[in-house]
């Protein structure tokens, strides 16, 4: 059996570098651990942490195709982070012109959660801890 440790990060492709980089650090609060733009590629890369972890490579890349983001499209559903209240969360975010779904309840262990998506119609879980 193969032994991972952990997860070492999450790679996302934006349309709108800026925006998405306002969104992840100004919306969902990641701080920047190193930012560079890429001549090569055209590209832009930023590394982004939560709580001093590294989670999230953001990258922009000239024309990048669309994909399916439902959060039940084939391939990756989402990504999900803790929340210590869920409520107050929903409120943050819809003070920002974001839109969550309903709250649902996950039926194994009782505790509630919600979706809504980044710049990029990615769907991001908030479940309450």
């Amino acid at each position: 059996m193969l032994q991972l440790l952990k997860v070492q990060h999450i790679a996302i492709i934006c349309s709108n570098y800026e925006l998405s980089k306002s969104f992840y650090t100004t919306i969902l609060g990641f701080e920047i651990l190193d930012e560079e733009y890429r001549d090569e590629r055209n590209s832009n890369k930023i590394e982004l942490a939560l709580n001093g972890n590294y989670i999230i490579e953001l990258f922009s890349f000239p024309n990048p195709p669309d994909r399916l983001s439902f959060p039940e499209a084939t391939g990756l559903r989402h990504i999900a982070f803790e929340v210590a209240n869920l409520d107050e969360s929903i409120r943050f975010l819809y003070n920002n012109k974001i839109h969550c779904e309903p709250v649902r309840i996950n039926t194994t262990n009782g505790k509630r959660f919600t979706f809504f998506n980044d710049p990029d119609n990615l769907p991001i879980e908030l479940c309450e801890k």
